[in-house]
């Protein structure tokens, strides 16, 4: 039988154990706990856990990609009902070695403590990346989910599907869910996007001046649409999945955006580019080092699949609170305005 949920009828305290905490998705998923359930025990882990940000949440400090990743999680996962997996590294995006060893090798050390210490439900936070491209039309959750060979992204997100799928058939008894989001934004996390994607190839003035409309043609590959999905929304379909004890893929996501949209929320108008044109400059600036961005992570953003999200609508009652044109103008206001989170991975 399983766990009633969270705040339900007849049921406990519960522990909530969230990796990656600290980060763009975490935040926005310890946001929706403290709001929708703040008699949850919430135990955050990170490598550099904040000095205040979130005060009500128990942090602990565990790198996942070190050696002894798996014994140092097993005491904090202990008596918790579920777990969050969130901690992911997308830099050094050119060492591969370290980005397996993170990202690879740490979720198989948490599956490790998460059976040894009995957890029965985890939540992971896959990505639209895990798509095939090819589609002409939005994509359940049942696309091939085989990725894209030219991303070390998306191939070591596939890689984490198919060690859960082999997770699920050993382990029956555990619930395991897998949240699939679009680019997650919000103001507090326009340092580290704009780090992980811009780098100092655009100042933040130049972005101010963007944002004022001062561009009046803004060079797009044709046929460019982009979902973006709010942090918010994002954490509060996680609490829905916990709630529900719910299993399997969600495509998270808002509306889609095309590039009259997206160069309209500068005040701009779209200039159709070839897209290989386009990835050949990012090709080629990507090797001078002006851009931390690499081929990969344009092939994911050019022919990843638009995602149907109608499951976590209908399963979960997920409808999302915040538009794509809001969750752009959010963060490109904070582009702008060089916001900073509070925590360490959010550029604190």
């Amino acid at each position: 039988m399983s766990a009633p949920p969270a705040g339900g009828p007849g049921s406990a305290p519960r522990r909530i154990v969230v990796t990656g905490a600290s980060g763009n998705v975490g935040t926005g998923v310890l946001r929706a706990l403290a709001a929708q359930h703040p008699e949850v025990q919430v135990v955050g882990v990170c490598r550099r856990p904040p000095a205040e940000a979130h005060r009500g949440v128990e942090w602990h400090t565990v790198d996942l990609g070190a050696p002894g990743a798996a014994a140092a999680l097993r005491p904090v996962f202990r008596g918790a009902d579920a777990v969050v997996h969130l901690g992911w590294a997308i830099q050094p995006v050119r060492d591969e070695d370290t980005l397996d060893r993170i990202n690879i090798d740490g979720t198989r050390a948490l599956l490790r403590a998460l059976t040894d210490e009995g957890v029965g439900h985890l939540v992971y936070s896959s990505s639209l990346g895990v798509y095939a491209p090819g589609a002409t039309a939005p994509v359940t959750e049942s696309w091939p989910d085989s990725g894209q060979r030219t991303s070390a992204y998306s191939r070591q997100k596939v890689v984490i599907e198919r060690m859960l799928d082999r997770f699920e058939q050993a382990n029956p008894d555990v619930a395991v869910a897998r949240i699939r989001p679009t680019l997650v934004v919000q103001r507090d996390a326009a340092t580290e996007i704009r780090s992980l994607f811009l780098g100092p190839l655009v100042p933040r003035p130049a972005l101010a001046l963007l944002r004022g409309g001062a561009l009046p043609l803004l060079p797009l590959p044709a046929g460019l649409e982009l979902q973006f999905v709010h942090a918010d929304d994002v954490g509060d379909a996680v609490v829905r999945i916990l709630d529900r004890r719910a299993t399997g893929p969600f495509n998270l996501a808002a509306d889609t955006l095309d590039a009259d949209e997206l160069a309209a929320l500068l005040g701009a108008r779209a200039v159709p580019v070839p897209p290989g044109s386009v990835r050949a400059a990012v090709v080629g600036l990507y090797a001078l080092r002006a851009v931390p961005v690499s081929p990969g992570w344009y092939d994911v953003a050019m022919n990843t699949p638009v995602m149907d999200t109608s499951r976590a609508r209908d399963e979960l009652g997920w409808v999302p609170r915040h538009t794509s044109t809001d969750g752009a103008r959010e963060l490109i206001d904070g582009l702008a305005e060089g916001a900073v989170g509070p925590t360490a991975a959010l550029g604190a």
